[in-house]
């Protein structure tokens, strides 16, 4: 699970950039995060969660067209 003060970290950071449409000074210290547990590693980018949390759906099957490989 990732720091809170991490998350609010980033939080503002894209606040910053995005939402009031300001430049970051140094843009690439914004990473992006899990959107369910906060996790900056593992990103995937199609669903924007971690690897942890889409593994956890699909076997859910809360993700559609996404199902476990087996061969």
């Amino acid at each position: 699970m990732a720091r809170t003060a991490l998350k609010a970290k980033q939080w503002k950071m894209y606040e910053k950039r995005f939402v009031k449409g300001q430049d970051l000074k140094k843009p690439t210290k914004y990473y992006n995060r899990c959107r369910l547990c906060g996790r900056c590693q593992s990103y995937i980018r199609d669903f924007g969660i971690c690897r942890v949390c889409l593994r956890t759906y699909a076997r859910e099957g809360l993700i559609m067209g996404l199902r476990k490989a087996s061969w």
